[in-house]
């Protein structure tokens, strides 16, 4: 490059505003954020649903420690139309501790 190319181009700032800044990128980030954190979230919840669909002492120990989360469980499938499984894992618990 030469001098007289650098002359021709504006390199002044002074008589030139520059545009805001936006907190674009700082809201994708947020919003990736939230994102990750749901699908986390959804997965985790499934996973949950799984193991206690599949396992009846699973169940006991979830009775045992959140018994709140297992009565969702039940009323969940009660919802969906299945119905019987807390009497079924009730008679079954009480015929183990007999």
């Amino acid at each position: 490059m030469y001098w007289y190319d650098l002359q021709k181009k504006d390199f002044q700032h002074k008589d030139k505003k520059m545009a805001p800044k936006t907190r674009e990128p700082f809201a994708r980030k947020i919003f990736k954020g939230v994102l990750f954190l749901e699908l986390a979230a959804v997965f985790g919840v499934y996973g949950l649903f799984h193991a206690m669909n599949s396992s009846r002492d699973f169940r006991g120990t979830m009775n045992r420690r959140l018994p709140s989360v297992l009565d969702l469980y039940y009323k969940s499938n009660e919802w969906a139309g299945i119905y019987g499984l807390r009497e079924t894992d009730q008679e079954a618990w009480s015929a183990k501790k007999e």
